[in-house]
């Protein structure tokens, strides 16, 4: 192994050595902790310090890196205090993770770290989101992010890296190949000879780097820094190395051949480097041994104090408050003065009222720029806000998620428009896995709001009609709203706007530009999880949201002999249980009334409790009204088939006859 130290002072070099000593130190002491079972679970990173010791030694202290599961010289290398990340491993308060996550799935905006999720690719479009926030602010910032060669084969990485160029974001994506996706070697991995060939398909610059010279790594990536502040762009670097130790302790490596584990062996990035060090006289042996006395004493004492910490007791009430950001509602009444208008209005209008309000806002989505969107809701507003904050994306709905994660992580709200509910399924699991547990796990926010033009009776079939709300509404940490008029359109984007936590906002298509309201003209809000009750009656309840409260209003005002309470939920998470609970009570009798499928649907959660809250009120079983179980239909009298309408004036009836 050459090395080359170029301008590199004895100091620098000497700092650089302490810097890949420490992890390395660590993790040898966590090898012996591991055996002893004193610690479950451990990633190593032996033999590819390096990568993450010159990454962090060249950003600066308030530049973003986005590390993986073993890149710990990312987190020693920002000085984080021992006993913290001793607490984290252990599962301890002083961690970063309230015990709610292990090893190195957390973040920290102290350090600007921001930890991986276990799938992985979602962590490449969070950098892009941080980078995008950091281009806006011209403040001439690069963001670093860490992938494996296995995470290549992701759409993820393919997506980030798409939107990475077409934007011309300051990042640094960073593959550590070091042979193995836990056992699966890259020839059976990929087919392409260089992982860094990806980047022409890009049109991004890429480097192969020795991820085992530290001074290679080094100065490469302050080269790339500087170029990269003074001419913003993404950089690939795919960094040829190898871990020495398994996938975790306790998958081993068997799996790996003797004679790459000995040739490997002896380009060891820390031994190498400790080498060329004393052969040239920089570092004395007398020093090398004050330093290895320094670092093994500092975990000795860091250990001491995460093992007298008290193990984690349980409070349900805590647990219960960290799934959502805390979040006071402002209260904004409506004016006097209002003007009748579409839905479709009342979304653009609370849209460009909330892009004023919020200069931090930026909103992003296919065709939403000149274009103005499918539906037309955001035309005008490049020539408002500027291309800077009405972004037209790729379609890459996973990789807009995630970036709109980074925004929110790097100052800003992100409000992404999905070109049709149904495509947000491509974009899944940053939602569910990302977005909604960010809190939860490390307490930070996910302020993004992701509208959803949803819903059937338009023709449209089995892609572009779904209402699928439900798929949201089972995992803690999201909200979800789904108005049914433009007056509580209006107040309640406002209010999901405002909010620091992950919402999921539904637009019912076929209201867009059939329902008309007359709705104040400037800003206001409605709190999330507030029912509206629009019918008071004493024989039913109507539970009820989006296009289907229009349904029943239209059998209600049919049959004027039927005395019914009409219950707009509005908001499905949270859930306005006291405003059920209360009518159910008076009537005795309940119909909930949904778009969606039957099973799995809102309305069967909401009849569940029902039953357990209610069940003495009650002098029927409670009812449910939903679409037929299958795929939305395209075909008309297959569609008219599908939905609930035909059905719901009978089963209604029957359900007052019982």
């Amino acid at each position: 192994m050459t090395f080359d130290r170029k301008n590199l002072t004895d100091a620098q070099l000497l700092d650089l050595y302490k810097r890949i000593l420490k992890p390395r130190l660590i993790e040898e002491k966590m090898l012996i902790l591991i055996r002893q079972g004193k610690v479950s679970k451990w990633f190593s990173g032996i033999g590819q310090e390096a990568i993450s010791v010159g990454v962090t030694a060249v950003l600066d202290s308030d530049e973003y890196i986005l590390p993986m599961h073993r890149n710990l010289g990312v987190f020693t290398g920002r000085n984080i205090p021992l006993y913290r990340l001793f607490s984290q491993w252990q599962g301890k308060a002083n961690g970063f993770t309230k015990g709610r996550d292990r090893s190195f799935h957390f973040g920290t905006q102290q350090y600007k770290i921001i930890g991986m999720i276990s799938h992985l690719g979602p962590q490449l479009g969070v950098a892009d989101g941080i980078a995008l926030a950091n281009k806006l602010k011209q403040n001439g910032k690069v963001t670093a992010v860490f992938t494996g060669e296995g995470a290549t084969s992701e759409g993820d990485f393919h997506e980030a890296l798409n939107i990475a160029s077409v934007w011309e974001l300051p990042v640094l994506f960073v593959i550590e190949n070091n042979g193995y996706g836990l056992s699966t070697p890259t020839n059976e991995q990929y087919r392409c000879e260089n992982l860094a060939d990806k980047g022409k398909g890009y049109g991004m610059e890429s480097h192969i780097v020795d991820g085992n010279n530290i001074l290679e790594v080094y100065n490469l990536l302050s080269e790339l820094k500087a170029s990269m502040i003074e001419k913003p762009r993404p950089v690939l670097l795919e960094f040829k190395t190898f871990r020495m130790r398994g996938h975790e302790e306790a998958s081993g490596t068997k799996y790996v051949p003797q004679e790459l584990m000995d040739m490997w062996a002896i380009k060891d990035p820390v031994e190498n480097y400790r080498k060329y060090l004393s052969e040239n006289g920089i570092l004395t042996a007398d020093f090398d041994t004050a330093i290895h006395a320094e670092i093994k004493a500092a975990i000795d004492e860091s250990l001491a104090v995460a093992n007298a910490e008290p193990e984690i007791e349980a409070s349900l009430s805590e647990e219960l408050n960290d799934v959502y950001k805390p979040y006071t509602f402002e209260i904004v009444n409506p004016s006097e003065e209002k003007e009748n208008i579409r839905f479709i209005d009342a979304i653009s209008n609370s849209l460009r009222e909330s892009m004023e309000r919020h200069e931090n806002s930026v909103i992003m989505g296919q065709d939403i720029a000149e274009y103005g969107g499918a539906f037309k809701i955001t035309d005008g507003f490049v020539a408002q806000f500027g291309k800077d904050r009405v972004i037209n994306t790729p379609i890459c709905e996973s990789a807009v998620v995630s970036a709109a994660m980074g925004l929110s992580i790097n100052g800003y709200k992100a409000i992404v428009e999905m070109q049709f509910a149904d495509f947000v399924s491509t974009g899944f699991n940053p939602i569910v896995n990302l977005l909604a547990k960010s809190h939860y796990r490390w307490l930070e926010k996910a302020d993004v709001v992701i509208r959803m033009p949803c819903g059937g009776g338009t023709q449209a079939g089995p892609f572009h009609s779904q209402t699928n709300e439900a798929w949201f509404t089972k995992t803690p940490g999201l909200k979800v709203v789904y108005p049914a008029f433009p007056y509580d359109a209006k107040g309640l984007l406002n209010t999901s706007i405002n909010d620091p936590n992950p919402v999921l906002f539904f637009e019912h298509k076929q209201l867009y530009r059939s329902v008309y309201q007359n709705v104040p003209k400037d800003y206001y809000t409605i709190p999330l999880g507030k029912a509206a009750l629009l019918k008071e009656g004493n024989d039913v309840t109507i539970i009820s949201f989006g296009a289907a409260v229009h349904w029943a209003l239209e059998t209600l005002e049919k049959n004027p002999e039927i005395s019914a309470d009409l219950l707009d939920l509005r908001t499905l998470q949270p859930l306005d249980t006291e405003a059920i609970f209360r009518s159910v009570k008076k009537t005795g009798r309940v119909l909930i009334y949904q778009e969606d499928s039957m099973f799995g649907g809102v309305a069967s959660d909401i009849s569940a409790m029902i039953m357990e809250n209610c069940f003495k009120y009650l002098d029927a079983p409670v009812k449910r009204v939903a679409s037929l179980d299958t795929p939305i239909p395209f075909t008309k009298a297959l569609e008219d088939q599908y939905l609930p309408k035909g059905r719901f004036e009978k089963d209604l009836k029957q359900l007052l006859e019982y």
